[in-house]
């Protein structure tokens, strides 16, 4: 009788002790378990905020689109709309040939623009003094803006024109995407630097053509 009571109680103080070593096994298996779903929560809260960020950077980050309407035979009307939520300040107006690096045609504005609103102005004489009495070609447009405290500027938007006598023939947009606005100063800042409203790319080699042009 005492064997039995005695073989029994080693086999219960075994038991007892292996109750610890069970629950610690336990406790890492949860731990294990509940740290990979704190890892995808994370990675589901991430994702999440990304989404929002891009969806908020896409509603108020300004976003423009210039097109080129015929009025009449001697009339074109330019048309900006604001397709972002911002205003925005309409700054400086360009327009120029597509074989031409330099904007021909230059128009200082100082027109706000609110988000989702369109504005327009005519330029029918500029745009016939841009291309001539007589082309058949692409002309561009381009847009200088003032968002946030900083200096935008559009892509250029380009169409497609042909001008006889003076007159407007036909006029109508191209198939050619355009790139988002790109920055070009900041209005705010230590690092502020002064700047054209447009960088002309031949401005070094006309510079250095009249140079050397005889007085």
């Amino acid at each position: 009788m005492h064997n039995w009571f005695s073989s029994h109680g080693v086999i219960f103080s075994a038991i007892v002790d292996f109750i610890p070593l069970a629950a610690t096994v336990i406790s890492c298996l949860l731990s294990v378990v509940l740290a990979r779903a704190t890892l995808r929560y994370a990675e589901a809260a991430d994702k999440g905020l990304a989404l929002a960020r891009d969806e908020f950077e896409r509603e108020w980050s300004p976003e423009l689109h210039l097109k080129l309407e015929r009025a009449s035979a001697t009339e074109a009307r330019i048309v900006v709309t604001n397709l972002a939520k911002i205003s925005v300040l309409l700054q400086l107006m360009q327009l120029r040939k597509i074989s031409h690096a330099v904007p021909f045609e230059r128009a200082f504005l100082n027109d706000p623009l609110v988000g989702g609103m369109t504005w327009s102005q005519d330029v029918g004489k500029r745009l016939i003094t841009c291309t001539g009495e007589d082309y058949e070609g692409l002309v561009a447009a381009s847009m200088n803006f003032y968002c946030s405290g900083r200096m935008f500027r559009t892509d250029w938007f380009r169409f497609y024109i042909q001008v006889r006598n003076g007159h407007i023939i036909r006029m109508g947009p191209t198939n050619t995407p355009a790139r988002r606005v790109r920055v070009l100063e900041n209005y705010k800042g230590p690092e502020r630097r002064k700047r054209q409203h447009a960088q002309d790319i031949t401005k070094d080699v006309l510079g250095i053509k009249r140079e050397e042009a005889p007085v």
